[in-house]
């Protein structure tokens, strides 16, 4: 019988469902998601259909800017930690929406916090984001820069995020960590993400916009990595830390789109366009602070990776 309960908010998703499936037999989990039309919702029901006949597995269909449904779950069980994944995600769609983005991303954060506060939970763990380095130059980004210039909303919600953490644990003595995530990328991955979104194309053997020179650079980061990153997190408390997981490895756009074609065999043909508001030129992940604390560190390489994920997306499209 798991002893420790777990609530994990955005626990359909692609990283709440893959953590999911690595712990489920170690905790009680409660996930709580509301299957927002961001991407198909199907694709989130998919993911969790294989824990709803596991009895450590209890789903709530809810949001989490509604204060008093959340109050119910909190009620309804004692939760031992908080893992809180859940968030409008995107760069790009925040910049069209950003009262949505700041609803979800800010209060949704503001009212688990206050209930970790009011339920005296001990250990709360916040999904933060590489996008709160902005377009700094000093790579690679280590925990300790300023990150005062977002240049998205997205962005700046993870930052306001961080800072709530930051106020929650250092005035009610929460446990807390905040985990910068850099470009996760896996089964199962965001359709709107680039390797799903090049993978469709190249396979298809339809043309694909690229948007800017292709020198553009991202520290993509294999699921497997990320949800270990996590579990060591869920696994050992500090007092507040901040820690960057990311591959170590940032990869220009034109060498990720030679990899997928070496992977799949074929040759993508790509559309240019200019960069985008609110999309960074390079993320890349100083990982030495949890390497030395978390004891973590990344394993899978991009080809290994992409590699991966080709082959499920066939399976998951046949």
């Amino acid at each position: 019988m798991a002893s420790k309960t777990l609530l994990i908010t955005g626990g359909a998703g692609f990283i709440g469902s893959s953590l999911i499936a690595k712990i489920i037999d170690q905790y009680q989990i409660v996930c709580v998601d509301n299957f927002n039309s961001y991407y198909n919702p199907s694709w989130k029901e998919d993911n969790v259909k294989p824990f709803l006949t596991h009895p450590n597995f209890r789903l709530y269909k809810s949001n989490i800017v509604n204060l008093e449904d959340l109050r119910q779950i909190f009620k309804n069980h004692h939760f031992d930690k908080i893992v809180h994944l859940a968030a409008r995600a995107g760069v790009r769609p925040s910049i069209a929406q950003p009262l949505l983005y700041e609803k979800v991303n800010v209060q949704g954060t503001l009212n688990l916090l206050e209930l970790a506060k009011e339920y005296k939970i001990p250990h709360f763990i916040f999904a933060s984001s590489s996008s709160v380095y902005g377009n700094q130059n000093k790579v690679p980004f280590s925990e300790t820069d300023p990150v005062n210039e977002p240049i998205s909303p997205y962005a700046a919600t993870k930052k306001a995020g961080e800072m709530l953490c930051y106020t929650y644990a250092h005035l009610y003595k929460i446990k807390t960590t905040c985990l910068r995530f850099f470009t996760v990328y896996g089964p199962k991955g965001r359709p709107d993400m680039a390797p799903y979104l090049f993978t469709k194309a190249i396979l298809s053997g339809e043309p694909i916009t690229k948007f800017g020179d292709g020198k553009s650079k991202r520290d993509y980061t294999y699921i497997d990595d990320i949800v270990a990153g996590v579990i060591k997190t869920i696994e050992q408390q500090f007092d507040f830390e901040i820690f960057n997981l990311g591959n170590n490895q940032p990869v220009e756009l034109n060498e990720f789109i030679k990899t997928i074609e070496e992977v799949t065999g074929k040759i993508l043909e790509t559309v240019d366009l200019p960069m985008q508001a609110g999309d960074v030129t390079q993320t890349y992940a100083n990982i030495e602070k949890a390497k030395k604390l978390l004891a973590w560190e990344p394993k899978t390489s991009l080809k290994e990776g992409l590699t991966k994920f080709v082959n499920w997306y066939q399976q998951a499209r046949n």
